[in-house]
């Protein structure tokens, strides 16, 4: 801050069409009043972890807070990881000390990355106090090649319970079915499972043909 504050130029360039702050910041807000504001702010977040740290940061800052507070729900407290290691990819024989508690640290080495599949995910070798782990990590720079099957959506809906293969599919559209009768059946484990039509019906559309991969709740086809 300047002596005598910004000159009125650089303000004007600045700040364009908003009004300068001449009192002090935050001025404008009210007292809060914790044992009132604080439960209903834990209830609004749904996290009984927040403190009137939390509350205060919220009410200074409340859009930075929301997506602070989403960052650390999705990604745990990455303030205990060492600077290096939260900005920069971690080389192969790296290693970082990461300290959970006092007292209680984590030798941390990266070993190595395996290619990305056709979902675009990749498995990541390190080491954790010299046990050697892994974890699937999806790669957001990978163009995924593998196709997505249109999932169940509602009761209409007739999708397979179980990863496998759709070996056959004993119904086409227009057909009129009863209940318990075979719809299609799956290959999962060198075992093989028929599907049944759960009620009466008219098949509308078959979405899948047969010989293609299936992931569970892949809808095969709909009943109307």
């Amino acid at each position: 801050q300047p002596e005598g504050g910004w000159p009125a130029e650089i303000q004007k360039i600045v700040l364009k069409d908003e009004k300068p702050y001449t009192n002090k910041p935050n001025e404008h807000l009210e007292p809060i009043d914790f044992a009132k504001e604080l439960p209903a702010f834990i209830a609004e977040f749904k996290d009984d972890k927040l403190t009137e740290e939390d509350l205060l940061s919220y009410k200074l800052y409340p859009k930075v807070y929301k997506d602070f507070h989403t960052f650390v729900k999705e990604y745990g407290n990455t303030g205990i990881l060492p600077t290096s290691g939260f900005f920069y990819p971690m080389q192969p024989n790296e290693e970082i000390m990461v300290e959970l508690e006092p007292g209680k640290n984590l030798l941390v080495r990266y070993m190595y990355k395996t290619e990305a599949n056709d979902e675009g995910n990749r498995d990541v070798f390190f080491k954790i106090n010299g046990m050697t782990r892994s974890v699937s990590v999806h790669d957001r720079q990978v163009a995924v090649t593998k196709v997505k099957n249109r999932k169940v959506k509602s009761d209409k809906d007739i999708g397979v319970p179980l990863q496998g293969r759709l070996i056959k599919v004993l119904v086409k559209e227009g057909d009129s079915v009863k209940k318990n009768q075979a719809l299609f059946m799956i290959e999962a484990m060198k075992m093989e499972s028929t599907i049944s039509a759960p009620s009466d019906g008219v098949i509308s559309d078959v979405y899948l043909e047969e010989g293609v991969m299936v992931e569970q709740d892949d809808c095969v086809l709909t009943m109307g």
